[in-house]
């Protein structure tokens, strides 16, 4: 599927990609939603991808509430650069870590919400114009939109098919 151009093409592949990961999870039985991950991986499982994908809602989220008030949010988060991903992304495995897959998914489901919630009250000026908005710097608020939801989900499903399919061959 191309790049989304619109608000209506953003919210179509940000819902159908979530729907992807959510349906092919779902579709898997018990034992393989309970997969333990190759130790290699910092998920180590299906609940931590998706608690993973949550918490990158999250930041989306306290961005635009910071950047549209007119103050500079710290991204990706206070302390870190874009640099330093793989230790925050550790940071967020380490509080999720205890995660179970039931409340993963329940948590990614609310702010999976929030997050359409804030792309529905936009127009596609507002979404797809670059430099808009000062806090989005030389990008829209849609690619940030985009990475955080429909880019995010096709990389936890490839993550999750590929510790599987790992997984599966170790056994």
């Amino acid at each position: 599927m191309p790049r989304p151009k619109t608000k209506e093409a953003l919210i179509s592949l940000s819902v159908a990609k979530f729907e992807k990961l959510i349906s092919f999870i779902d579709a898997l039985t018990p034992e393989e939603q309970n997969t333990a991950f190759p130790a290699d991986m910092l998920s180590r499982g299906i609940s931590d991808v998706l608690a993973h994908l949550h918490h990158w809602h999250l930041f989306i989220l306290e961005w635009y509430e910071i950047g549209m008030s007119g103050a500079k949010p710290n991204m990706p988060a206070e302390g870190y650069t874009w640099k330093d991903l793989p230790a925050l992304n550790n940071v967020i495995w380490e509080k999720y870590k205890n995660t179970s897959l039931k409340d993963a998914k329940k948590m990614l489901d609310i702010s999976f919400e929030k997050v359409q919630l804030l792309i529905g009250q936009h127009s596609d000026e507002e979404l797809f114009e670059k430099k808009r908005y000062s806090w989005t710097g030389s990008t829209s608020l849609a690619a940030y939109l985009i990475s955080a939801t429909s880019s995010h989900y096709d990389w936890g499903l490839k993550l999750i098919k590929r510790a599987l399919k790992t997984a599966n061959k170790a056994s």
